[in-house]
């Protein structure tokens, strides 16, 4: 950064922005009371204060006055939130070019920034300091959020199939008058710059563009939603996806849509260091009304919708499977095919997935696709989609889609004439080339997103079989995935609550920190020293004991004896050491991540959202019912726990028994 002097710096661009775009180079000013961020080439500004984070704009004088100051460029402002001690400014201090999309340029966010605002901060209390820490902390990770895109000229959010049915004229509005609100992801962060009327400077934020070169230009958009499981009252489903499939070539430019998203019932799986945590179906009279609401908003956007279910037929996951075939049967119009991927496909078997085309290829010709020209003129439109799923929607769901893209891909290059009316993609190793990498990059950057790790299954689509490197590659992701889910997800819920709006922070709620806990990170790292300590000394002392008197193998047993104590001890209590969001929220089920709600502001505003009618009592009865069913978990662990140390107990009897009885026959000895 350079410290110059304000007035030495150019007030107006030398050319006007067009109308609805953003400032596409800004200028960050810090002076000691305020920051000035000033548009290059649009000329407006505004100021933040440094003290309560007001925004104000400025004219053309007011940027020219001030004092000494340090200066540096920006790419763009991504929004500003509120915590106890004052505002946090977004920002964008990197970017990279990701190519462009009907003629305008697409960047990635390379890095971002926080700008405190927080001078308030000496006022708080003690408690408050300490929570305030806990979020600024959430902030330095959402700094780090990757797979963001944005372009300063052209709403990335509309698929391509929308945005030609809207008037020429939406073009000049501001982008995110433009914008498509389930998929901006920084839609929370943008309201008081809304409010301020500061246009220029709001850019909607989407996840997931790429776009790859070849003879014939593709492109794919993956519009993401929300991160959890399952669905919410609304009908809204976690980790809800629109992935559109773009094809250029030689004025024609066609679109495939595809979306995939968690299964749309009432559905849980909470984290208890397991590999695969159970699966726990929440019993609920909404369920129906749930599931209708999803898919009659799915309807209402997309036309007629088939569905793909790829869980097993087995265990939790067919448990779930049965439950969403059963609500399926109650909605007409909605065809749902199942498809256990894994039995199928077992031993990467990617070309059975031809089995799931045949059943379904019918309607997806029907859907068809959308096929417009360079002048505007509409040739066909796609009249609906697939909608896809598996437990997480990642790596079963990937394989399955770009399966299902290819087919229409080639249907789409057949009718532009990149291909014979028999070709397919793969009679171009340069389009099946770039194809199957696109797809696999896909896969890799929805799964880094959502699971923090590379896609598994990522060798079906770039070869259609396993690899050795593969299998090995997905190893690791697999390992990476279940750290991450057991120690490190529930802080970055946390700052994903945070940033989305989720959890909302005000001086009125108490803290959610302040009852402390058994938290992960402090008693895990104790129990793995407890566990590896002792598996160590077990090993240690057994090796002495041979040839030896009975005390090394007195020793031994104890070391053993306590280490699957420890252990037996962390597997009852898994649900206590993984890592859990603390923005605790008002909940609908006791445990369930999927159907939290934000904090209402008034207690007839609770009861109304949780369906109580009005009706205190029936809520007073539901909190009896939930904290006599806390009760009786507690107790249940208390037991778990005399048990386990009445066991111990008996263990160590045992063995000072077997250690006497040793000692008076002395068979060690040689």
């Amino acid at each position: 950064m350079a410290t110059v002097a304000a007035d030495e710096a150019p007030l107006l661009a030398e050319e006007p922005l067009r109308p609805g775009a953003c400032s596409r180079e800004l200028e960050l000013r810090e002076f000691r009371d305020r920051y000035v961020i000033r548009s290059v080439d649009g000329g407006g500004a505004f100021a933040v204060s440094r003290s309560n984070g007001s925004l104000r704009p400025l004219s053309a004088e007011e940027v020219a006055a001030g004092s000494d100051c340090r200066v540096s460029k920006i790419y763009g402002v991504a929004g500003v939130i509120r915590l106890l001690a004052g505002s946090y400014v977004l920002v964008i201090t990197s970017q990279r070019d990701a190519g462009s999309y009907q003629g305008s340029p697409v960047y990635n966010v390379n890095s971002m920034k926080f700008l405190c605002c927080n001078e308030a901060i000496k006022h708080l209390t003690a408690q408050e300091k300490r929570d305030e820490a806990y979020f600024m902390s959430l902030l330095k990770i959402a700094e780090t959020t990757h797979g963001l895109y944005y372009s300063y000229d052209r709403d990335l959010t509309l698929n391509l199939q929308r945005a030609s049915k809207f008037p020429a004229g939406r073009v000049h509005k501001p982008l995110w008058k433009q914008a498509d609100p389930r998929f901006v992801w920084n839609k929370n962060l943008l309201e008081e710059f809304i409010e301020a009327k500061l246009d220029e400077f709001i850019i909607p934020l989407t996840a997931q563009f790429s776009l790859k070169e070849a003879p014939v230009r593709i492109t794919l958009f993956s519009r993401t939603r929300m991160w959890r499981r399952g669905a919410n009252l609304e009908g809204a489903t976690a980790n809800f996806v629109e992935t559109e499939q773009l094809a250029e070539y030689e004025g024609l430019m066609s679109s495939f849509i595809q979306v995939r998203g968690s299964i749309p019932l009432l559905w849980e799986q909470i984290v208890d260091l397991s590999y695969k945590p159970c699966l726990n179906i929440i019993e609920h009279e909404e369920t129906p009304k749930v599931v209708q609401r999803h898919f009659h908003d799915l309807s209402q956007r997309y036309g007629d919708t088939v569905v793909v279910d790829l869980t097993d037929k087995q265990g939790d996951e067919g448990n779930l499977s049965n439950a969403f075939a059963a609500e399926m049967e109650r909605i007409p119009n909605i065809r749902y095919v199942h498809f256990d991927f894994h039995h199928i496909c077992r031993g990467g078997n990617f070309d059975n997935l031809q089995v799931l085309y045949n059943q379904i290829e019918e309607a997806i010709q029907k859907q068809g696709y959308f096929l417009i020209n360079s002048k505007g003129e509409i040739f066909l439109e796609q009249s609906g989609i697939v909608r896809s799923n598996c437990i997480d929607c990642l790596d079963r769901t990937n394989v399955t889609q770009s399966f299902l893209a290819r087919k229409s891909l080639d249907l789409q290059l057949q009718r532009m004439g990149a291909l014979s009316s028999s070709g397919s993609i793969f009679q171009s190793e340069d389009i099946s080339d770039t194809f199957k990498k696109m797809w696999v990059e896909h896969g890799d950057e929805l799964s880094l997103e959502y699971a923090g790790s590379y896609a598994l299954k990522g060798d079906l689509v770039r070869y259609g079989r396993q690899t050795l490197p593969g299998l090995i590659k997905d190893g690791m992701s697999a390992l990476s995935r279940y750290y991450l889910n057991n120690f490190h997800d529930g802080v970055r819920q946390d700052a994903l609550d945070l940033i989305s709006g989720y959890y909302t922070v005000s001086k009125g709620i108490s803290s959610p920190f302040q009852n402390g806990g058994f938290e992960s990170a402090t008693y895990l790292p104790v129990a793995s020293a407890i566990i590896v300590g002792g598996i160590t000394a077990t090993t240690f002392t057994l090796s002495q004991a041979v040839g030896r008197n009975a005390q090394h193998f007195i020793t031994s047993i104890i070391c053993a004896g306590l280490t699957a104590g420890v252990v037996a001890l962390v597997k009852a209590n898994g649900k206590q050491f993984c890592s859990k969001p603390q923005t605790e929220r008002e909940k609908l089920f006791d445990g369930s991540s999927d159907v939290e709600k934000p904090r209402m502001k008034s207690t007839q505003e609770i009861l109304t959202k949780y369906k109580f009618g009005g009706d205190a009592a029936a809520a007073a009865a539901h909190a009896k019912d939930k904290l006599k069913e806390r009760g009786e978990k507690l107790a249940r662990i208390s037991q778990e726990s005399a048990e386990l140390q009445n066991e111990s107990e008996n263990f160590a009897s045992l063995a000072h028994q077997i250690a006497k009885s040793m000692e008076n026959k002395k068979w060690w000895k040689p």
